[in-house]
């Protein structure tokens, strides 16, 4: 044999010699006997259906192994897979032996060291056993980290070096990508090792097959001279970073903050965090804010790995970035996909990203006016990049047009419209859409299997001018841009409609669009009248159309005041204009006839709506949102029950409001001064075009004002009564008096919706003077204050009178005076019964006195009494 050969043999042998020194076990052959040879408690163990070693022993109180032949004991690394689906505890743990002098591991003078998984602490800790049977706990580990009453999933590496050095290592997640240190020992007791295995002592049944173990690797260990590297800086807060290495590192080095540095100025942080549960990650946090938007580089230096390797001034850039509003934007919806055109039949949101920089939508939120969505993934949309979102069950039939995530709880898109916002981590509302079919702009494509698109992303708070159905042959464009996009102008200024109050100090101003934000909260642009001082102002989501204004002190009942409005801009720019004025005050309940029904329109021309107008006549500032529409049925009940307005709405002293079903429809039938006065309804009550019942209603449900019309109530030489309106003449006039209502005048286009109508006239005053006398009686015989006196006094003769008496809800008890004659001077008592004879309950009551003569002069007076009685 030459030498070559020699050579060539001693080679073979060399490497044979290394393989069989080695373990790689992964039970891929479904085989826990053979390649390699384990032996021990063999029936205790199966191979599993996922290829795993499994136990398989269902004897209380027992112990039981298996192991293979390792002669691998120094400079040696081991790693192995363990899963186990319960709490650890003094009599239920695991013994893995990296080393082990005799392949039953049960008995008593079998050596080695193993890594103990469990016991009574619950952790991960190395140990060495010695002949005579002594245990001795050489790297104790973190406790509780077995804690899990279900899986325990974990991957173990321990590393003995060429100085003994001996490092556990563990991974919670099971991967072997994320490793964090138990500690590291230096021990050189025992140098050689016959086997590996695996112990399990467990006590119950509840412990029964529950151990799992996988990738067992067993290798020469070669030392790391590699110096870490920087995986990523990623900005967490306006003035904090993580900073992952690729392998875990030091933790004084990696705690050190003169070892980072971040250009700009911002510098060395002021502390360094080594992550408690990832030894590759570093928190830090600085004491200077990041610039926002601007690209920073982090220098890293002197930071070594678990071998002592430093990184040597090693840079990655990173940035902070704060979303502002718009910057990702509701870019198309999906709210009808039936009639399908070419997508599939599911409900989605198009999402876009309208910055220059990436963000993260991870634990975003979309909600509707009644649900909320759950959290976004872990996703990040680039810029100038679109992603779909919708419900789980629809991400496999989507993703063939692009990115899709979803989300649990997507909210159900109605058909005719709804509201839409777009929050982010914070609750900070990005976008916020309130979309209607009539944003299709297209009667044929509103009926489904279009989606709506977003014209000008740039432009995303102009409202419904910025969409329209989508022209895409397949009825959308999810996960690309829009076929309609475009760029619009907005050049118009915006307005400032009417105000509300939330309590005393506190006033909500409404603006017929968004307003940019910086603008819309300087305080001083902003003025009221009344001596009072705006102290800040805050513009509120979701729309920001409307800003919240904190007042130093508080507003006066019955009183108005005037806001001005100065320099703030919408979300283009455009400054406010001219129409930056509006009323303000305090709200206050509707009493009987403050509000009257001033106009009805009870038969309305083809295609279009009834209207009822109402008047503001009192010098209070009534709330609509308190207001209740109504009829009576054909048993004389009040029902068909509106509320006039969801939100507040402010009527003032001597203001009209319109309730109607279209605002559109009402400017072409009739001329609409003051559009803004009128609030529409999805349905009113029925109005018949006969006769019928128009009620108003406070929040107590009490008659407000009531009209019992009837198409007779026209004027007689009027041929075709549609579409002409019934005019209040006088509104100081009774409600159910024919005389006081006539037809709206042909002059006027027979309607006057929001202004003083055309057959207005106002009766001339009275000079009379009326008083109760108490003000408090009990009728209860007893000779003191026992009836309610009617005082009157007139400057002249000839009238006559009629005094009703009212309960508090609005209802006429008693008829007390009909048609009287009446003197200069004069009285009637109230002897505190009904009209029946039957005596009322205590309480207070309102006496109505109308006085009027034959030339049509006529005055009403309202007086409160009180009836009370002495208690038994």
């Amino acid at each position: 044999m030459n030498r070559s050969s020699v050579l060539v043999l001693f080679v073979f042998f060399f490497i044979k010699m290394e393989v069989s020194a080695q373990i790689m076990e992964r039970f891929d052959d479904g085989d826990h006997t053979n390649n390699p040879v384990w032996v021990g408690n063999v029936a205790d163990w199966v191979v599993n259906s996922s290829f795993q070693l499994q136990s398989n022993n269902g004897n209380a109180s027992s112990s039981f192994y298996l192991s293979t032949t390792n002669t691998l004991a120094t400079t040696t690394q081991w790693e192995f897979y363990a899963k186990l689906s319960f709490t650890p505890s003094g009599n239920n743990y695991v013994d893995v032996y990296l080393t082990a002098s005799s392949s039953n591991l049960t008995l008593t003078n079998t050596s080695g060291y193993f890594v103990r998984l469990g016991h009574t602490a619950k952790e991960i800790s190395l140990f060495r056993k010695d002949a005579s049977g002594t245990m001795t706990k050489i790297i104790d580990g973190l406790d509780n980290t077995l804690s899990s009453t279900t899986n325990n999933i974990l991957k173990i590496k321990v590393l003995r070096d060429v100085n003994n050095q001996w490092t556990l290592l563990r991974d919670m997640t099971g991967t072997g990508t994320s490793f964090t240190s138990e500690g590291s020992v230096t021990d050189a007791t025992l140098t050689t090792s016959s086997f590996f295995g695996i112990l399990v002592v467990q006590s119950t049944s509840s412990f029964f097959y529950k151990h799992f173990f996988d990738d067992i690797e067993v290798k020469t260990y070669v030392p790391d001279i590699t110096p870490p590297s920087i995986v990523s800086v990623v900005s967490t807060s306006a003035s904090t970073a993580d900073v992952l290495f690729d392998e875990p590192v030091n933790l004084i080095t990696a705690q050190t903050t003169t070892n980072y540095f971040v250009s700009n100025a911002v510098g060395s942080p002021i502390s360094a965090v080594r992550d408690a549960g990832n030894n590759s990650l570093v928190h830090l946090t600085f004491g200077t804010v990041f610039p926002n938007g601007i690209t920073l580089n982090m220098s890293v230096n002197n930071v070594q790995d678990l071998s002592g390797n430093p990184i040597s001034n090693k840079t990655k850039s990173f940035f902070y970035f704060t979303p502002q509003r718009y910057d990702i934007v509701i870019d198309e919806l999906m709210v009808d996909p039936t009639p399908q055109i070419g997508l599939p039949n599911n409900e989605w949101i198009e999402l876009k990203n309208t910055s220059p920089f990436p963000i993260s939508l991870q634990n975003w939120r979309l909600s509707d006016a009644t649900s909320q969505s759950g959290p976004f993934p872990n996703f990040t949309l680039q810029p100038d990049s679109f992603v779909i979102v919708c419900m789980g069950s629809a991400v496999a039939a989507m993703l063939a047009f692009g990115t899709t995530i979803s989300i649990t709880n997507f909210p159900s898109l109605d058909n005719e419209g709804e509201q839409l916002t777009l929050k982010n981590a914070a609750g900070l509302t990005m976008h916020s859409i309130l979309y209607s079919d009539s944003w299709y702009q297209n009667e044929l494509k509103k009926d489904g299997g279009w989606s709506l698109e977003m014209i000008d992303p740039k432009s995303p708070c102009i409202g419904s001018t910025n969409w329209r159905a989508s022209v895409s042959l397949i009825g959308g464009t999810p996960g690309k841009k829009n076929s309609i996009d475009g760029t619009t102008q907005d050049i118009v200024a915006p307005s400032l409609q009417r105000t509300f109050s939330a309590d005393n100090q506190t006033i909500i101003a409404e603006f017929d669009e968004p307003l940019d934000s910086t603008k819309g909260s300087i305080a001083s642009n902003y003025t009221l009248d009344g001596g009072l001082t705006i102290s800040s102002v805050q513009p509120l989501g979701p729309f920001f159309n409307q800003v919240q204004l904190k007042l130093v002190s508080p507003l006066k009942a019955n009183t108005v005041y005037n806001l001005t409005v100065t320099n703030v801009t919408d979300c283009k720019g455009n400054v406010v204009g001219n129409k930056n004025k509006a009323k303000a005050g305090l709200a206050a309940d509707a009493s009987p006839l403050e509000i009257i029904v001033n106009e009805i329109l009870f038969d309305p021309r083809t295609n279009a709506y009834d209207y009822i107008e109402f008047y503001n006549r009192s010098n209070k500032i009534i709330d609509a949102s308190k207001l209740y529409l109504a009829n009576r049925s054909s048993t004389n009940v009040i029902s068909s029950i509106k509320q006039i307005s969801a939100v507040p709405f402010y009527l003032f002293p001597g203001e009209y409001l319109v309730v109607t079903q279209s605002l559109s429809s009402l400017q072409k039938e009739y001329l609409v001064k003051n559009p803004e006065s009128v609030l529409t309804l999805p349905t009113l009550p029925s109005y018949p075009d006969d006769k019928g019942f128009v009620l108003l209603l406070n929040l107590q449900g009490t008659v407000i004002d009531e009209v019992n019309y009837n198409k007779s109530w026209h004027f007689g030489l009027i041929e075709n009564k549609t579409g002409v309106a019934l005019e209040r003449i006088d509104p100081d006039g009774p409600s159910q008096e024919k005389t006081n209502w006539h037809s709206a005048a042909s002059t006027a286009g027979y309607g006057t919706p929001t202004y003083k109508n055309s057959q207005f006239k106002q009766v001339t005053g009275i000079n009379a003077s009326i008083a109760i006398i108490p003000k408090i009686f009990s009728p209860d015989n007893d000779g003191r204050d026992d009836i309610a006196t009617i005082q009157y006094q007139l400057s002249e003769p000839g009238y006559a009178t009629n005094i009703t008496i009212y309960d508090v809800v609005g209802r006429p008890i008693r008829y007390l005076v009909k048609n009287a004659n009446l003197g200069l001077i004069g009285y009637w008592h109230w002897d505190g019964l009904d009209d029946k004879g039957l005596k009322l309950p205590i309480g207070p009551y309102i006496i109505f006195t109308e006085i009027f003569n034959l030339k049509g002069n006529r005055q009403t007076f309202k007086n409160n009494v009180i009836l009370a009685r002495k208690l038994n």
